[in-house]
């Protein structure tokens, strides 16, 4: 049997990640890694911890967004930060494009590659932020 390469390996953790999110309007899941190929968080769509999900009383909607839920790359973050967790150095692999606040906030962490499999409402000003903040950015066709 071939081997799976990382990116192969991550994709389909992130792909399972995704299915524990609770807004159902994006299941998308997120999973950051060290340089070590070492899980150190992963994320998916929800709401705040101890309050309603999305799945269970409908969403909360305001301009189009479902303002109720946390981002999956946020909530991969917000852990690290809730436990002291450095994701300086660390990879991302997430199931759709990064929306240009969860761009932002990967960027301001340290993440310093962005691998996803859907390209979900790319955002220009989000390409241009990774790109002169030299974050390597690669879609992923598994």
């Amino acid at each position: 049997m071939l081997r799976k390469s990382w990116n192969e390996y991550f994709m389909e953790i992130t792909e399972m990640v995704a299915t524990r999110s609770t807004c159902d309007r994006a299941f998308v899941g997120c999973v950051l890694v060290n340089k070590d190929n070492r899980i150190v968080s992963t994320g998916y769509n929800g709401s705040v911890s101890g309050n309603p999900q999305c799945d269970e009383i409908g969403h909360t909607m305001r301009d189009g967004h479902c303002i109720a839920t946390i981002h999956a790359e946020m909530n991969a973050l917000l852990y690290c930060a809730k436990e002291g967790i450095s994701v300086k150095g660390c990879s991302a692999y997430v199931t759709h494009f990064p929306c240009l606040n969860c761009t932002k906030a990967l960027i301001q962490a340290g993440i310093e590659a962005i691998y996803y499999k859907e390209g979900y409402r790319i955002d220009d000003y989000a390409l241009e932020l990774l790109e002169r903040n030299k974050v390597i950015v690669k879609k992923l066709n598994y």
